[in-house]
């Protein structure tokens, strides 16, 4: 288990000091910069969906469930403040109100 950990932590050590080193001679392309800008939506998109909309193993589409309707104000909030702790705070302060 340990070696496992530490063969990771080694392999993630290496892939984020070639991007990050400045003394290597490598440089990314902005095709591949644009490319890598999708990235942290991606990986976003696929930690939160499945937690608003899978509950106990099944599709939950009701607009009553508390975790679609803290995610809809999210997104509300989001896009009319541009901030990141009214987003969050004001959504979780929706989510304890209906939860």
């Amino acid at each position: 288990m340990i070696t496992t950990i530490i063969a990771l932590a080694c392999v993630t050590f290496a892939t984020r000091y070639l991007f990050l080193a400045k003394r290597l001679p490598f440089t990314i392309g902005p095709k591949f910069q644009r490319f890598l800008s999708f990235s942290a939506p991606c990986v976003l998109t696929a930690i939160w969906v499945p937690i608003v909309f899978i509950q106990n193993g099944e599709l939950t589409t009701s607009i009553t469930h508390p975790y679609i309707i803290a995610a809809i104000v999210a997104i509300l909030l989001a896009l009319r403040f541009k901030n990141l702790y009214i987003t969050t705070f004001g959504s979780l302060a929706v989510f304890f109100v209906f939860f």
